[in-house]
């Protein structure tokens, strides 16, 4: 049974991890036993980090690349393989929010979102796979969102972006399935992270949120290691093109 959950000898690169929701899942790699490769578009944030995972026992590097540049994120991940050995596992987390009314939303910010949001995903997604395909083993998890399935005022642009990811993680699983490829997705639903502070520092807000939400409160970030490491493992080989909602039941109720 150890052996379905075992990611001893794995390497996972997962973009958007010098700190918040992507650092706590890099963390909750590492305590399994994997290999963790940090990301971040800033390299400041992201040597800091991976110094506090390296003061922590942890076996960790770190590579700075911008995810929705083709030319960058290719490069690296091209040099991950050659000089640090094969990306078992490729967790899709950088993300980026802004939020407004629709009618007055700018442009510029509404291609930000989907450029980070799922663009970035397809190419580092793509690069990767090209390696995995070659070796016909992979794990790729995309970080989803519960605004892939509800819309909400002044955040369009995200649920578009997490929406097209949904499709996409779909998409990937049907072209690499026969490559041994397993590609799924993690739907959060309303988790305390520094992209929603905003958020549930509204009393207003953060009232909605517990009375809409059967679990009656907030998620905490640790609470997505589990679906992660289970997405990550041999326990989910025969699991494909899913997306698995974390979110205290918000999904299935009224």
């Amino acid at each position: 049974m150890d052996n379905l959950f075992d990611l001893r000898n794995k390497t996972a690169l997962i973009t958007g991890s010098s700190r918040g929701l992507g650092f706590t899942l890099a963390k909750g790699l590492a305590e399994a036993g994997a290999k963790v490769i940090l990301n971040s578009e800033t390299p400041e944030h992201l040597e800091n980090s991976r110094k506090t995972m390296e003061y922590s026992g942890f076996d960790v590097l770190a590579f700075a690349f911008d995810v929705n540049s083709e030319e960058e994120a290719g490069a690296a991940i091209d040099e991950i393989e050659k000089t640090s050995g094969p990306i078992d596992i490729l967790i899709n987390n950088a993300g980026y929010q802004f939020r407004g009314p629709l009618e007055n939303f700018p442009v510029d910010e509404w291609r930000k979102i989907l450029d980070i949001n799922l663009t970035g995903a397809f190419i580092t997604a793509r690069q990767t796979a090209r390696h995995m395909i070659k070796r016909q083993a992979g794990k790729i998890i995309n970080i989803c969102s519960l605004q892939s399935e509800f819309g909400r005022k002044t955040i369009a642009p995200y649920a578009a972006s997490k929406g097209g990811l949904k499709m996409l993680t779909r998409a990937m699983a049907v072209e690499w399935g026969s490559h041994n490829i397993q590609v799924n997705g993690i739907g959060p639903g309303y988790f305390k992270t520094e992209m929603t502070s905003a958020l549930w520092n509204d009393e207003e807000f953060d009232s909605w949120v517990k009375n809409r939400t059967p679990a009656g409160r907030w998620g905490d970030t640790e609470e997505l290691i589990g679906t992660m490491i289970y997405l990550a493992t041999a326990a989910s080989n025969f699991v494909s093109g899913q997306v698995i909602f974390v979110d205290g039941g918000v999904s299935v109720s009224m």
